[in-house]
């Protein structure tokens, strides 16, 4: 059995400098986030929840882990089996809604696009979706479907 994998990060508001949190529609949502070795990301609420728009918010980097999870399990399949991916790019967008009585995201859809060397069998590479969604643990770890909306492109020399 494989040994677990600890990660760390310190999370902090600061926020009480704008003004504590007297009433919900007052306080600041910016947040701090240091994890040692890297920089820090500073981050608040999504807009509707009254947080800037400027900012990442925990919604954005829930959908950012879900897509470069599945990219990176993506890679790695396709590395193994001597597939030459020479570009990725995926728009992932995920809803959030209520459901069950909570606001929670409900579902996310990933749109990667992927460009083969010139002389890939396609064929080959048709199961590697659904293969990186059952290898990328941030998708086993989440509590709703993410679909997939795959384009496949050959580059030709």
């Amino acid at each position: 059995m494989p040994h677990p994998h600890y990660f760390e990060a310190h999370v902090t508001w600061r926020g009480a400098s704008a003004g504590p949190t007297s009433d919900y529609a007052s306080y600041s949502r910016e947040f701090q986030v240091k994890i040692e070795g890297k920089p820090d990301l500073i981050g608040s609420a999504a807009a509707p929840f009254r947080g800037d728009a400027s900012l990442h918010n925990p919604e954005d980097l829930l959908l950012a882990a879900v897509s470069s999870c599945h990219m990176l399990s993506y890679l790695a399949i396709a590395a193994r089996a001597g597939v030459l991916v020479l570009d990725y790019t995926d728009r992932a967008t995920a809803i959030m809604t209520f459901k069950d009585g909570k606001m929670r995201i409900t579902e996310a859809t990933l749109r990667p696009i992927v460009t083969f060397a010139s002389g890939t069998n396609l064929d080959k590479t048709s199961t590697f979706h659904e293969r990186a969604n059952q290898e990328c643990f941030i998708a086993s770890s989440v509590n709703f479907p993410v679909h997939h909306e795959p384009e496949a492109i050959v580059r030709e020399s």
